[in-house]
């Protein structure tokens, strides 16, 4: 047995870049190689305009007559202002003034609605599944269940519509982010929220949100933030974790979003006007909490991020991971209950 010595180079712009690796064989040179540019592609530059270029602009086309689909779950107990802080972030009446509030919503647990919104020729199809009555009842026990149930069935939905013979229409119901309330209470997080997390943070992206931050002042918003993440890493809770990325601009965005976890956010649809201008906020006797103002609140920080650069990255988790992991395991099990199991087992092994 002879041990040889291959240096790969690559000779494209600057210096030539090496890496060696060690050959055992039996019979080859005894004296090191050192092979330049193999089994590496070269980047070359072109004469002319040949126009691959444009494919980006026919992926946007073909995006845009499609359309986009978002599912959006709002979870927290009743009065923290989820149905406010929905039509605060998509500028629109979903939650109507004459919708049922969450009294007369309390029978189902876990619903939905569905709205169509259009913004400068693009459409989404945006899915708010809400939890009226979630936390509410004088015994919690396994009130997060219909929460999992309905995450799951939508996975088993997409998993069977994959199955299918003709798979040119298929809607994605699958949930893409959880928003989960938490009570402004100054004093952690409740046992019901550590739990509710800790069931559902492998199938979902969970984004921790304080409701009604106007009800803390700076300090006690701050030291709130401290104690929650601190919690939330102390139960090894994982919540949507933001991709890495080498652009700096976008790395200095991602920091800025990850400091100010849990955000602290504020809805209203009411209009005020402050110093001329018409701005939307709560008034109270000592002044007006502003919605978009970051000085006030994280609102502005969170519909950045939910839509205007981290939905697809949302999307992208869900399908990637989580629905991944379910579909594995629903596979596994199926192979494992099924007759194929036994086909290569011995008559010892029976």
């Amino acid at each position: 047995m002879k041990v040889l010595t291959v240096t790969v180079c690559s000779r494209d712009r600057g210096p030539p870049t090496c890496f060696s690796f060690v050959v055992f064989c039996q019979s080859c040179l005894l004296k090191p190689l050192t092979v330049f540019g193999f089994g590496l592609q070269q980047q070359k530059n072109l004469e002319g305009y040949v126009g691959f270029a444009n494919l980006p602009n026919q992926v946007y086309r073909k995006s845009v007559k499609r359309g986009f689909e978002f599912t959006l779950m709002v979870v927290g107990e009743s009065g923290l202002g989820k149905s406010t802080l929905i039509n605060s972030l998509f500028l629109t009446d979903l939650y109507s003034p004459e919708y049922p509030g969450p009294s007369h919503r309390i029978k189902k647990t876990v619903e939905q609605s569905k709205v169509l919104i259009k913004e400068g020729g693009v459409q989404l199809l945006l899915t708010i599944v809400d939890t009226p009555g979630f936390g509410d009842a004088v015994d919690n026990s396994n009130c997060w269940q219909p929460v999992i149930d309905h995450i799951d069935s939508k996975f088993e939905d997409y998993l069977n519509a994959e199955s299918r013979v003709n798979r040119r229409q298929m809607p994605d119901s699958r949930v893409h982010c959880c928003l989960y309330f938490i009570a402004p209470s100054g004093h952690g997080l409740k046992p019901l929220d550590i739990e509710f997390m800790k069931r559902l943070h492998e199938k979902v992206n969970i984004i921790p949100l304080i409701a009604k931050a106007d009800t803390l002042t700076p300090e006690e918003c701050q030291q709130f933030k401290k104690q929650i993440m601190r919690e939330i890493q102390e139960h090894k809770i994982k919540i949507y974790e933001f991709p890495e990325t080498d652009d700096e601009e976008e790395s200095k965005l991602v920091k800025k979003i990850k400091d100010r976890l849990p955000l602290a956010v504020v809805g209203s649809n009411t209009i005020i006007e402050v110093n001329g201008k018409r701005v939307r906020g709560r008034q109270y006797p000592w002044g007006v909490a502003e919605v978009e103002n970051g000085e006030h609140c994280d609102f502005t920080i969170l519909r950045n991020m939910l839509i205007r650069t981290h939905m697809q990255d949302l999307k992208d988790v869900t399908n990637n991971v989580h629905y991944e992991n379910y579909r594995s395991r629903k596979l596994a099990a199926v192979t494992y209950n099924g007759v194929d199991n036994n086909k290569n087992k011995g008559q010892l092994t029976k």
